[in-house]
């Protein structure tokens, strides 16, 4: 089997997508955090909570989303979603621990998938487009398989860094005989 050899031009865009991705994690996470939640009509509700999105989830497990809505868990739930956005949006800009922040990035895309599964392919009232199976959430995640198929974390960032200082030998110590 053939080594798959990749060039500059195709290791920079990759590691540009991960920085982007990594970037609306991030956003998204700190959004939450710093801003709270406003009304349409332009009315600070306070701070962000995932009871809205919950309860409206229309998915295959818009039950399970909708009981966590009303659960004691709620607290948890938001403080929860709120940093493992940032947390795997930092990975991913940073470039460590990626193909773990890969994962996490994916196991939040299938929430959300599966949250909102777009199944009616019309104009709905509020929504940003028109789709029928495939949106920006399935989208993303696809984009985010690439990057831990590709192993960008081996193209740059900290994970590169870590692995060549594991790699390196060891600095001789003053205390050492020189040979």
């Amino acid at each position: 089997m053939p080594i798959l050899t990749t060039t500059r031009a195709q290791e920079v865009t990759l590691v540009l997508l991960r920085t982007l991705i990594g970037w609306h994690f991030l956003y998204e996470g700190l959004i939450k955090i710093v801003w709270p939640a406003w009304t349409r009509a332009g009315a600070p509700l306070g701070r962000w909570s995932a009871v809205g999105y919950l309860r409206s989830a229309e998915g295959p497990l818009a039950e399970v989303f909708k009981s966590l809505a009303d659960s004691p868990w709620l607290p948890w739930i938001n403080v929860l979603m709120t940093w493992s956005l940032v947390v795997v949006g930092l990975l991913l800009i940073l470039g460590l621990f990626t193909q773990a922040a890969c994962w996490g990035a994916l196991a939040l895309l299938t929430l959300f998938y599966l949250s909102w599964l777009p199944t009616r392919g019309v104009m709905e009232a509020g929504a940003e487009g028109n789709y029928l199976f495939v949106n920006k959430n399935l989208i993303e995640w696809m984009a985010v398989a690439v990057l831990l198929a590709f192993r960008t974390g081996r193209i740059a960032g900290l994970d590169l860094l870590l692995a060549r200082e594991r790699e390196a030998p060891p600095a001789p110590s003053a205390l050492e005989p020189a040979r």
